[in-house]
């Protein structure tokens, strides 16, 4: 039985990311989480407690499958700079992948939410530096096994990277061309692997 409630649970979460991924924190009505998930109001309160906590709650969902992601490109690639491009270019399938939204759930959030939200604002920040941060711990690996230049900087290599990302992404929500998307993915996974000094 408890695995069942769990296995439930998971999922509402998982629905509900979905959708707040698609319209927003705002835009998302307690009918849309009703319709969504299956329950009532008083089921995703007692599950939940409210919805900016069931936002939270889907926001770090969000972001744990994200950071799952990373870890599995930065393994596949061999070496830091090639998981890190590796990365970049499974950001090529965007439009193919049939998700909510191209852009990134984190960074729409942070653009969407106001003083009111307080608390998910701050943990939007703060999952979005979580992830700079693993950028910044590539690069470190990188310069360490000798693939970056002595005067490289991993922190602001990481504050480039997580920037273009969300480029890429933002531009994906408006332009949406599978071809062109891919392109400019190999475009930037390139430029990451032309990092490597030719010493290396």
């Amino acid at each position: 039985m408890a695995r069942s409630t769990l296995f439930n649970r998971q999922q509402a979460l998982d629905d509900a990311m979905a959708l707040f991924w698609q319209k927003g924190f705002y835009a998302t009505s307690m009918k849309d989480l009703e319709k969504t998930l299956d329950m009532r109001p008083g089921s995703i309160y007692a599950t939940f407690g409210s919805k900016e906590g069931l936002f939270q709650e889907a926001l770090a969902r969000y972001a744990e499958l994200g950071a799952g992601e990373l870890e599995k490109s930065l393994a596949a690639g061999g070496n830091p700079l090639h998981g890190l491009a590796e990365h970049v270019r499974r950001l090529g399938c965007l439009g193919d992948a049939g998700l909510p939204s191209c852009a990134c759930m984190l960074v729409k959030s942070l653009l969407e939410l106001g003083e009111g939200e307080a608390a998910s604002r701050a943990l939007a920040e703060h999952c979005l530096a979580d992830i700079e941060a693993r950028f910044a711990a590539a690069f470190i690996e990188a310069k360490a096994l000798g693939q970056l230049a002595d005067d490289a900087e991993p922190a602001l290599l990481a504050s480039r990277l997580q920037v273009a990302i969300m480029g890429l992404r933002s531009y994906a929500q408006r332009r949406h061309d599978p071809k062109l998307l891919k392109t400019l993915a190999e475009d930037l996974a390139a430029q990451i692997e032309g990092m490597r000094v030719a010493a290396a």
